[in-house]
């Protein structure tokens, strides 16, 4: 999310960009993401209540970080947010199944034997993939940074396991700041399925949709420059 931090940067926020813990040592949990989101926080100063923006599983770690600690977050941003359930994940897989052409899925089939390395074969997938998640996106280019697939594999199975014991979406209730999902018609990630998933645990959630967008807005040549003044708009009625 370079591209939106710079821009946001520009319009005059403090943006600050925390990387993700990687793997090594002790299994990666939705917890442990948590708690390092809040550690940025309080870095801040004990009054600082920043504004959340998270793209895809980031806007997920946002909801979790916001309803751990609510007092300390001012509004959140959701941008082409992820699935909380079996329905609206069967339906993402269904629409990039109708999108994955027979010679990209020989591609795909064949990651294993010509990417031997587990992170590597991570970002040779999201590269091949990014074509089916988007409408008419440039390359994202340099702004991508080396994949860590155990760090993947580990949060995304915890986050399953405290979805499955029904942690999440329930403890969202709890937040009170604002809310703004932000989602193009074209991303996979089906939109209206996810917000309705939300909207009864977060009845303040605001929802806007773009068509010709697919799953990174700020790569779209279509919405680009709307999205980014939508969401700098929305930041400086509630976040500043």
């Amino acid at each position: 999310m370079a591209p939106v931090a710079r821009a946001l940067a520009a319009g005059g926020f403090r943006v600050l960009e925390p990387f993700q813990r990687g793997s090594g040592g002790a299994p990666l949990t939705v917890a442990r993401h948590v708690e390092d989101v809040h550690a940025v926080i309080a870095s801040l100063g004990p009054a600082a209540r920043p504004a959340l923006v998270g793209s895809s599983w980031g806007a997920m770690l946002a909801l979790a970080a916001a309803a751990a600690r609510p007092d300390r977050v001012a509004a959140l941003v959701l941008v082409g947010c992820g699935t909380f359930d079996p329905a609206a994940r069967a339906r993402l897989r269904t629409n990039l199944e109708e999108r994955i052409d027979p010679a990209l899925r020989r591609r795909l089939e064949r990651l294993a034997e010509t990417v031997p390395d587990p992170d590597a074969r991570l970002r040779a997938m999201g590269d091949l993939l990014l074509q089916v998640h988007s409408f008419d996106a440039e390359p994202a280019g340099e702004d991508v940074e080396p994949c860590d697939a155990r760090a993947h594999e580990e949060t995304w199975a915890d986050w399953l396991r405290q979805e499955a014991a029904g942690v999440y979406p329930a403890a969202f209730a709890a937040i009170r700041a604002p809310v703004l999902m932000l989602h193009g018609a074209h991303d996979p990630h089906p939109g209206p399925m996810i917000r309705a998933s939300l909207l009864p645990h977060l009845p303040q959630l605001e929802y806007r949709e773009w068509e010709r967008c697919g799953h990174q807005p700020w790569l779209e040549r279509a919405v680009r420059d709307e999205f980014l003044e939508t969401l700098r708009a929305w930041l400086h009625l509630r976040a500043t």
